[in-house]
C-alpha cells in the first residue's frame, strides 16, 4: 500500500514538474529571443533560450515552488529566491541575468497574471505611499542608518549617494560626483551671501560644496538620518566650518521655517511619497525667496506612472516611489512655481551603479564581516537590479529648476557651462598651487 502511494505521489510530482517546465519554457521563449540563456529546472531539465549570441548565462531553480514564484510574481519573489539560494546563478553573474531579462522584456507582452498584479500595484500606489513624519523617519533609518563603514566600501570619497554626472563615460566616479556638484551649483547660480537650503543633505558633501559658493552666507542641510547627521557635523568641524556658515539639522522638511535664496534637493524626493507631493512643493514655496532658485534632482520614470518594485520597497527603500514627470509637474504648477529648466540624465545612473556594484563586489568579504552573507546577497541584488533597470527600462534622473518668477535666470543655458568651466579651471589652478586657498572649499565638496 505504502509503495503504491509513493508511486502515485511520484507520478503526481513528475507531472507537476513537467507542467511547470512547459509553462516556464513558453514564458521565457516569448521574452528571450537574443542572447544565450540556459535554465536548469527543479527536476534537472535544461531549457535553452535565445539565439546563442553573446555570453552564456546559466541559472538554476532549487525547487518547484521557486519556479512558480518566479513565474507568478518575479518583481517580488525573484529577489527573495536569490537571498534564500533557491534561485542560483551557475554561469555568468546575477547582473548578466537581470540585464538580459529586462533588455529582452521590452519586446514581449507580460503574462496575464503579471499584468493583473502590476495593474493592482499601480492603482494602489497613492495609498501605499503616505509618508507622514514618523513613518518617514523610520523609512530613512531602515536604509541610511546602516553602519557607515558599509557606504565607505563602494561610494566615492565624498559619500555622494546619488546619480553622478559623467562628463565622459570613462570619467572616474569621484570626478563624476564632483561634476554633479558643479552642475547643480551652476544651475542654482549661488552667489556670495546667499542663504542655501539642502533638503536631504546625506553625509553633507553637497552642502559643504555649496558653502564655498555662498561665502558670507549660510547653508543649512537637513536629514532624517541620525548617522548621516552625526557624520555631516563631524565633517564640517574637521573643515573648520562654523555653524554660522554651515549647519546640519536632524529635521523633517515639513517643520522648517524661514526663507532661503537657494534650495537644492538631491535624491530625497523619491522618499517624499506620492500622497505628499503637494505638501512638499507648498513648503518649498513658503521657504523660497521671491527671487530665489530651486533645483530638484530626483530619480524618475520617463514613461507613464507605475509602481515601486515591491522587493525594493520591502528590503531596501521602504516608502520609496519613482514618479513620472506627469506626476511631478502638476503639483509644481499648483504650488505656484515656474519650471525654468528640465534636464533628463539617462545613462548616468547606470554608470554610477555599475561602479558602485563593482566596488561592492570587490569588497564583499568586508561587507559580510559587517553584516552577513545574506545581507551581501541582498545588496548585490539591489545594485544589480537597479543598474539593469537604468540601462534597459524607463528609469532616468530629472533635474528640475524652479523659480517664483520667470525673469530670475538667464534666458539661454550658456551660463551653466560657463559656470562649470570656471569652477573646473579654478580647481585645476588650485591643485597646481598657483591659487592658494581660492578654490579649496568652493570646489572640493
Amino acid at each position: 500500500m505504502a509503495q503504491a502511494q509513493g508511486f502515485i505521489l511520484h507520478r503526481i510530482g513528475a507531472a507537476a514538474a513537467a507542467f511547470t517546465n512547459r509553462i516556464m519554457a513558453r514564458a521565457l521563449s516569448r521574452i528571450v529571443t537574443h542572447g544565450c540563456l540556459d535554465v536548469t529546472t527543479s527536476n534537472g531539465r535544461l531549457l535553452s533560450f535565445g539565439d546563442a549570441s553573446g555570453e552564456r548565462v546559466h541559472v538554476r531553480f532549487a525547487d518547484l515552488a521557486a519556479q512558480w514564484a518566479f513565474l507568478i510574481d518575479a518583481d517580488m519573489r525573484l529577489g527573495e529566491l536569490y537571498l534564500d539560494r533557491r534561485f542560483l546563478v551557475e554561469h555568468g553573474s546575477l547582473f548578466d541575468f537581470l540585464a538580459m531579462m529586462l533588455r529582452e522584456a521590452q519586446n514581449a507582452r507580460h503574462p496575464l497574471v503579471a499584468r493583473l498584479i502590476d495593474g493592482a500595484r499601480t492603482r494602489l500606489r497613492t495609498f501605499r505611499h503616505r509618508n507622514l513624519p514618523t513613518r518617514s523617519k523610520a523609512n530613512v533609518a531602515h536604509h541610511y542608518d546602516l553602519d557607515g563603514r558599509l557606504y565607505e566600501l563602494f561610494l566615492d570619497a565624498d559619500r555622494q549617494y546619488s546619480c553622478a554626472y559623467f562628463e565622459s563615460p570613462d570619467q572616474s566616479l569621484d570626478g563624476a560626483q564632483l561634476a554633479k556638484k558643479r552642475h547643480l551649483a551652476a544651475k542654482l547660480q549661488i552667489a556670495p551671501g546667499n542663504r542655501v537650503l539642502d533638503i536631504g543633505c546625506g553625509w553633507g558633501g553637497l552642502a559643504l560644496h555649496m558653502a564655498g559658493h555662498a561665502r558670507g552666507g549660510h547653508v543649512l542641510g537637513i536629514t532624517l538620518s541620525e548617522e548621516q547627521h552625526a557624520y555631516a557635523i563631524k565633517r564640517a568641524a574637521e573643515r573648520g566650518e562654523s555653524s554660522a556658515t554651515v549647519e546640519f539639522a536632524l529635521q523633517d522638511y515639513r517643520s522648517l521655517t524661514g526663507r532661503f535664496d537657494r534650495i537644492v534637493s538631491v535624491g530625497m524626493f523619491e522618499h517624499v511619497g506620492l500622497a505628499s507631493y503637494r505638501a512638499f512643493f507648498k513648503k518649498c514655496v513658503e521657504l523660497l525667496d521671491d527671487d530665489g532658485v530651486m533645483v530638484l534632482h530626483t530619480i524618475g520614470c520617463s514613461a507613464t506612472p507605475g509602481f515601486t518594485t515591491p522587493w525594493l520597497d520591502k528590503y531596501i527603500f521602504p516608502g520609496g516611489y519613482i514618479p513620472a514627470l506627469s506626476e511631478i509637474i502638476p503639483e509644481i504648477e499648483k504650488a505656484g512655481l515656474y519650471v525654468t529648466d528640465i534636464e533628463v540624465l539617462r545613462l548616468h545612473y547606470a554608470w554610477t551603479l555599475a561602479e558602485w556594484r563593482r566596488r561592492f563586489m570587490a569588497r564583499w568579504d568586508e561587507a559580510a564581516a559587517l553584516y552577513d552573507e545574506r545581507f551581501c546577497l541582498m545588496w548585490e541584488y539591489y545594485l544589480a537590479s537597479a543598474e539593469a533597470a537604468f540601462r534597459y527600462e524607463d528609469l532616468v534622473v530629472f533635474q528640475i529648476q524652479l523659480t517664483k518668477r520667470n525673469d530670475i535666470l538667464p534666458v539661454t543655458r550658456d551660463y551653466i557651462g560657463a559656470h562649470e568651466n570656471t569652477a573646473a579651471q579654478c580647481l585645476e589652478a588650485d591643485l597646481e598651487g598657483t591659487v592658494e586657498g581660492k578654490a579649496d572649499h568652493v570646489l572640493i565638496g
